[in-house]
């Protein structure tokens, strides 16, 4: 239970520290702290909590990083479903802690977005689903490969969490007016069920794209990986 409780407490860090970025300081008047910021937000999320939880459960608090892991051999399926469970409901408890802080403002309009993930209409850039679905297949797809490179047993002992946070903040940077960055089905289900009617309509991509990124990119990995034993 110590491996699900970590996964559920990381995974609330990362949706109120990334997710609330966006919705609280995003835009606050004249100083607030754009997109740069709530990039470096997530990408600082990650690296605490990797800090913090990595030696108990992984710190994976990603079902897509769970499901990649998997497929490159580093995760055990009996695993799976529980370390889902615990991070979707780690992201749905800080939604609504965020929800609880949010609306404390006057003005308040979930309706507007919440930080929640889309495409068509409700892309910040207005991005089609066809450039939405690639794009989150591909930056999670590269999210697993510095993730199963960055914890291989040849790489450098103890930098790990530092090389994975900064491309979670790097792979931000890029897809954020794409569709508001997922490359996490916790992280875009934990904001989606506060709003509600399109963000959940919507839901399905994100955890579809990020999922199928995954297990491509840890295939990827296995075969670099492969390649690398042989040359040595």
């Amino acid at each position: 239970m110590n491996k699900y409780l970590a996964e559920f407490v990381g995974t609330f860090w990362l949706v109120l520290g990334g997710c609330g970025s966006a919705v609280l300081a995003a835009a606050f008047p004249e100083v607030g702290i754009g997109l740069l910021g709530v990039s470096l937000a997530f990408g600082l999320t990650v690296l605490t909590m990797a800090f913090a939880i990595g030696h108990i459960s992984g710190c994976h608090l990603n079902p897509a990083v769970s499901v990649g892991l998997w497929a490159g051999g580093r995760f055990p399926a009996t695993e799976l479903l529980p370390y889902i469970v615990a991070q979707v409901l780690g992201g749905l408890v800080a939604g609504g802690v965020l929800y609880v802080i949010a609306s404390g403002q006057a003005g308040f309009d979930v309706s507007a977005g919440f930080a929640s993930n889309g495409y068509g209409d409700h892309s910040p850039g207005q991005y089609s689903l066809l450039a939405a679905l690639v794009c989150e297949v591909v930056m999670t797809m590269m999210f697993l490969i510095v993730i199963m490179g960055a914890t291989d047993s040849r790489a450098p002992a103890g930098f790990a969490p530092i090389a994975i946070g900064l491309c979670l903040t790097l792979i931000h940077l890029i897809s954020i007016p794409v569709t508001n960055t997922s490359v996490n089905p916790a992280r875009s289900t934990g904001v989606a069920a506060y709003v509600g009617d399109w963000a959940i309509a919507q839901l399905w991509l994100f955890w579809l794209a990020p999922i199928v990124g995954a297990v491509i990119g840890a295939t990827i990995y296995k075969v670099i990986a492969r390649e690398g034993e042989q040359t040595q």
